[in-house]
């Protein structure tokens, strides 16, 4: 299997480059709003528009010296516009740039994020569909519980992908916001009609109550709905891996020609894709707590997120892209072993059937605990022996006395079991 997966598409939204050609699309659209309002010389804008450009080599000299990379990009684009670079970030602050081009950035990677997500979500549903009539056992506590189908837990997933997905519809809408507010949020020095133009042109909506910076609880809602998907991602690979196990062998993530499973062991057929997902989602989860601790900062702004925000932001976005890719690639070339599961369903000789036989031992009177004694009972002496529970039940006078061999036979019915698997599938893909 070859891998889909391209970073330069992610990758290219954060890389220095872009980050300061965001920069400069905020930098524009404000010369632009405030040439609009007659602060700013169109001819001005007309020279940044032409002759601004990004030279991040130029930009990382200047910030040896200055030690600030917002004077060292202003200074750097001014150099080649010339005189009107003067009007370039005219009643500004640092942060009117940075927080409005960081959005800009989220938003284009919330998008591709999306945009994967919804086809994993397509894939989980053509093999929740293909498998919706596939028995197999149903496991609590890792131990036989009762029959599912392999379509049903593929349901479940799909279920939760839809969670996801509205979480980070909603994070995306949260982290669309922009400012163009001032050092402390109070517009002293360019009016609120400024921001709202600039953030049109941009596709944003203004903070309704910036300080200084965007509030960080925005930038948390972003990093939690990567972390909550991580999280999704971890379970399903579990489940693979648990279900590739050799002992279990229901499932199996796809393995290519010519791949190696082991250096020592020709014969090794590892599930170490979803070993991956479950390894790096942790570091969703552990960037998850790093955004919430920016959220509290000192008074209308201190520098402690920024630093933070420079490997978190990037990483957590690539990451996660990176994750639903992958495990669209196994969802789509993953086997499954029916037969197999036929074996294990009917590997603990049909103790699984143990609450219908329950259920119809109460029917007939008597207390509820007289019938889990006696099916119980029976349960445990076909773990035991190894002999089918049927037969066990069938050679117990306390409930032969109560059911008929018709009723005990229904007990085991799997289709009756299993009579509701197409209800559950409206309620999901409806």
């Amino acid at each position: 299997m070859i891998s889909r997966y391209t970073l330069p598409e992610m990758g290219g939204i954060w890389d220095e480059e872009n980050k300061l050609r965001s920069w400069l699309r905020v930098e524009i659209a404000a010369a632009e709003a405030m040439a609009e309002e007659g602060i700013v010389p169109k001819e001005a804008v007309a020279a940044i528009k032409e002759k601004g450009a990004v030279d991040l080599a130029r930009v990382l000299a200047i910030e040896k010296t200055t030690r600030h990379d917002v004077i060292a990009f202003v200074t750097s684009v001014a150099e080649k516009v010339g005189p009107e670079g003067r009007w370039l970030h005219f009643g500004m602050t640092s942060s009117d740039c940075l927080d409005t081009a960081l959005a800009l950035q989220m938003v284009d990677s919330a998008r591709l994020i999306l945009k994967e997500l919804r086809r994993l979500k397509e894939a989980v549903r053509r093999r929740a569909i293909e498998h919706k009539r596939t028995p197999c056992i149903g496991r609590t506590h890792g131990i036989h519980a009762e029959p599912i189908t392999f379509g049903l837990k593929l349901a479940s997933w799909h279920a939760q992908i839809e969670r996801d997905e509205a979480r980070l519809d909603a994070a995306h809408e949260s982290i669309r916001a922009g400012k163009i507010s001032g050092a402390v949020g109070t517009f002293a020095h360019l009016d609120p009609s400024i921001e709202e133009r600039v953030c049109a042109s941009l596709g944003l909506e203004p903070d309704p109550a910036s300080t200084q910076i965007i509030q960080r609880d925005r930038h948390a809602e972003y990093l939690y709905a990567l972390a909550s998907l991580g999280a999704s991602l971890d379970r399903f690979a579990t489940e693979i891996r648990h279900l590739q196990r050799t002992e279990v062998r229901e499932a199996e993530e796809p393995f290519a020609e010519g791949q190696k499973g082991s250096s020592a062991m020709p014969h090794k057929r590892n599930p170490v894709t979803c070993e991956q997902v479950s390894g790096l989602s942790r570091l969703l989860r552990a960037n998850l707590i790093a955004a919430l601790e920016n959220v509290p900062l000192w008074h209308e702004r201190d520098i402690s997120h920024s630093s933070v925000e420079r490997v978190i932001l990037p990483d957590s976005s690539i990451l996660a892209h990176y994750l639903v890719v992958k495990f669209t690639e196994v969802v789509e070339g993953m086997k499954v072993f029916p037969e197999r599961m036929r074996q294990n369903l009917e590997a603990t000789h049909g103790v699984v059937f143990s609450q219908p036989l329950l259920l119809a031992l109460t029917r007939t009177g008597g207390s509820r605990e007289e019938a889990y004694a006696a099916v119980q009972k029976a349960a445990m002496a076909s773990w035991q022996s190894g002999r089918p529970f049927r037969e066990m039940v069938l050679a117990d006078g306390a409930i032969t006395a109560r059911l008929s061999r018709e009723e005990i036979e229904r007990a085991f019915d799997l289709n009756h079991q299993l009579r509701n698997v197409d209800a559950i599938f409206e309620r999901v893909f409806a």
